[in-house]
């Protein structure tokens, strides 16, 4: 059965959509949501079986773990190992289209992290999004609305014909158009960008 389609405010989301979203996320549900960035799909950094059902969508390869988006700042620092000048760099550039790769902390799981033990974090320019994971209270995992071929899709009506039946949840605020964002590397105190997207380092 396809996921139902929700209309949402992204700027100003109304309370009870995001207590539904989240509803959906702490069973272990798929829910796909705009971002700063494009359509995203994400769910709860702590459910295994959702993040499988994931990579299933994905056809991903498990080597390359997803990232996944906090709230604020210090919610980054429980997950991954912030030093003083990785805050300083994220504080200029947060909420915003930014990855940040960082070495990961014992809270995340393996599963999410590279063989180096690195993990990539947003905290993206998306009232909605912060909002659900701040009531949800965990990082929400989040890779882009997107079919296995590769194929983007922009809008609620396309994401429900193509993968709704994978999902259990899309929050529709309007089209969103695919701006992947800037991959940065703060490993090491250096500031190295992996992926030239939408974010633009000055």
């Amino acid at each position: 059965m396809d996921a139902p389609i929700v209309e949402v405010d992204p700027i100003h989301p109304q309370p009870r959509i995001v207590e539904r979203a989240v509803r959906v996320l702490e069973e272990g549900g798929l829910i796909a949501y705009p971002t700063d960035t494009y359509y995203g799909i994400g769910c709860d950094l702590f459910s295994k079986k959702a993040i499988e059902r994931l990579y299933a969508l994905k056809d991903r390869e498990r080597r390359k773990p997803f990232s996944f988006l906090c709230p604020d700042l210090s919610d980054v620092s429980k997950y991954a190992i912030v030093t003083n000048f990785a805050y300083r760099t994220m504080r200029q550039l947060t909420p915003g289209p930014f990855t940040f790769v960082l070495e990961a902390t014992r809270l995340v799981p393996e599963m999410m992290q590279t063989k180096q033990k690195h993990v990539g974090i947003r905290v993206p320019q998306a009232p909605l999004m912060l909002e659900i994971a701040r009531r949800l209270g965990r990082p929400v995992v989040t890779t882009s609305a997107s079919t296995p071929d590769g194929a983007v899709l922009v809008d609620a009506k396309d994401i429900k014909k193509a993968i709704g039946h994978k999902l259990d949840l899309i929050l529709d605020g309007g089209v969103q158009p695919n701006e992947p964002s800037t991959v940065v590397s703060l490993v090491g105190d250096q500031i190295e960008v992996l992926r030239q997207g939408k974010g633009i380092i000055v």
